[in-house]
């Protein structure tokens, strides 16, 4: 949420549609509205947003807008070139904050080496379990194994897309 109000003035409203089913990053990330309206809440009380205003609306009450302050622009800024720290969470993760620097006209080539070289030795390690493993625990470990092998070469395919 914080990155979006970093965009620019914003309301509640816009913000869920962007993470709805329907919006550019609900299509990675889906968050519901109320979710949208508490983190908002949380995010003020952090210090890191504030109220910026009104806007009139033909569609209902009159919306609160809210803008970052230059404590929640540096933190926004630092997270969304933060690599995820779990395998689990990059699909998500990675893709929201691949995202929001497309959307910024932000650089990712940091984010990206900074992922992989992170997901690299996992990666390895993973691999180096499998002819040890039997059962599910083989299945789950190829599986995993997988997963991160095919995310190093989307790393190093976008790498490739932004050096060009």
């Amino acid at each position: 949420m914080l990155s979006l109000v970093c965009e620019g003035p914003t309301h509640g409203n816009a913000v869920s549609r962007e993470v709805a089913r329907s919006g550019e990053l609900g299509r990675i990330w889906q968050v519901q509205r109320g979710v949208v309206y508490r983190s908002l809440e949380r995010l003020t009380d952090l210090g890191l947003i504030r109220p910026a205003g009104e806007e009139r609306s033909q569609r209902g009450p009159v919306r609160l807008l809210v803008e970052a302050t230059h404590a929640g622009q540096a933190a926004a800024t630092v997270w969304q070139h933060e690599p995820v720290q779990h395998t689990r969470d990059i699909r998500s993760e990675l893709l929201v904050k691949l995202a929001l620097l497309d959307r910024s006209g932000g650089d990712p080539r940091d984010l990206l080496l900074a992922q992989r070289t992170l997901l690299v030795p996992i990666a390895k390690a993973l691999n180096d379990r499998i002819p040890f493993a039997t059962g599910f625990d083989r299945t789950l470990l190829l599986w995993r194994s997988e997963t991160a092998a095919a995310t190093v070469r989307f790393l190093d395919a976008c790498l490739r897309s932004v050096l060009v």
